[in-house]
């Protein structure tokens, strides 16, 4: 028995059981796959002041601080125009370039001196009675069955994970959007381009040159759904790169073998609400977000921010209805970030179905962007992360 089951150990999984540990409140957290699994994940690498001052408040930002690259603004560049939008003095905040695969080893490397529980390898993941204040987790491991009784379970576990299987239909409501292309992106041991990320809107389509270190760079180009990885040798991708970034950054690529390359679909997904009974939904599980905008993980972290905030409440005040408003919260933040990634998306790239009237409108914005404080000021809001 344990006070809360997490399923996932995901950077929101571990997140929240570093949390809840701190707390004193019992938990465990289960994972389908194995360690060198979850950090093999090449994903997000942008970090917003949510995420950053959880690590801080755990005291697991050490080497967040040493390596992080502090970032004060980035750019959208529109052929030869490279429009900077500059965080630092319109917000005073700024984000830290450090890849969540790190973020992921800082959390799971704490937890048994933390005391947090983490069993991987837990195939076949049941969630049970969760409208019950008695609910229940079933798993395999070993050719062993095993059973984690809870009173509550928070599903950290992906889109495609069980817990959000385990509402019924009727409960809640799907949101999507699905994009008709992906990101094709590259990860190589050169030193990036530029100092800061450049989004790049091209008439050959939309292009972004991020890092993950000063020596590791990563880039990305959309591509139409029916492209295969195998159509895009390392040298195609460059040369792709060196068009859609222009030539002032091409002329500062580096090339190099790619480390990992892959193809992402894009979507923007929510799931309402992010509570049934005795379940609560973090993460992926509960909402996808295009990647414009660098929101994915940090959206989870804002979740486990509210859910921590709830679950706290409950075991230690007896508070109830801090559970019960934990949709609502982390709901008002998930849509405003599933706002700022969508416009982003929508004015970045060139979309099969659009005409001569779509691509003026981009350019429009993209003017009115580049002449007006107040539209980058409300960019660099977005951008370096809401109040939570």
């Amino acid at each position: 028995m344990t006070k809360v089951c997490i399923i996932g150990a995901g950077p929101a999984g571990l997140l929240l059981g570093h949390l809840l540990r701190a707390e004193g409140i019992d938990c465990i957290v289960l994972e389908r796959q194995t360690p060198d699994y979850v950090l093999g994940r090449i994903r997000a690498g942008v970090l917003e002041r949510v995420t950053v001052e959880l690590m801080e408040r755990l005291g697991l930002d050490a080497r967040l601080k040493a390596e992080g690259l502090v970032h004060d603004g980035f750019n959208l560049a529109d052929g030869e125009r490279l429009i900077r939008i500059d965080i630092a003095r319109l917000t005073g905040g700024h984000v830290v370039v450090y890849g969540q695969t790190e973020l992921t080893k800082d959390l799971m490397d704490a937890c048994d001196e933390r005391g947090l529980e983490v069993v991987y390898g837990a195939a076949d993941v049941a969630l049970h009675e969760i409208e019950s204040d008695t609910p229940y987790v079933t798993y395999s491991k070993d050719g062993r069955e095993h059973r984690v009784d809870a009173r509550i379970i928070v599903g950290c576990d992906g889109y495609h994970g069980p817990s959000r299987q385990a509402i019924p239909a009727s409960a809640g409501q799907s949101y999507e959007r699905e994009y008709p292309f992906g990101w094709l992106g590259i990860l190589a041991d050169v030193p990036p381009c530029n100092h800061e990320l450049i989004y790049a809107n091209h008439e050959r389509g939309f292009a972004l040159a991020s890092m993950r270190s000063e020596t590791r760079s990563r880039y990305y180009v959309d591509v139409p759904l029916t492209e295969k990885i195998e159509d895009w040798p390392d040298e195609r991708v460059w040369d792709e790169l060196a068009i859609r970034l222009g030539p002032d950054a091409a002329a500062h690529i580096t090339r190099g073998p790619a480390l990992e390359k892959s193809i992402a679909p894009l979507r923007s997904f929510v799931f309402a609400p992010m509570r049934h009974g005795s379940l609560l939904l973090c993460g992926d599980s509960a909402h996808i977000v295009p990647p414009t905008g660098a929101k994915g993980l940090n959206l989870a972290a804002s979740d486990v921010h509210y859910a921590a905030a709830a679950l706290t409440a409950f075991f230690k005040r007896g508070d109830a209805d801090a559970v019960v408003g934990y949709s609502d919260k982390a709901l008002a933040r998930v849509w405003k970030a599933e706002r700022f990634s969508w416009s982003l998306t929508r004015l970045m790239h060139r979309f099969p179905e659009d005409g001569p009237f779509e691509r003026a409108m981009q350019v429009a914005e993209l003017d009115y962007i580049a002449g007006s404080v107040a539209a980058q000021t409300s960019i660099a809001e977005n951008y370096v992360g809401l109040p939570v």
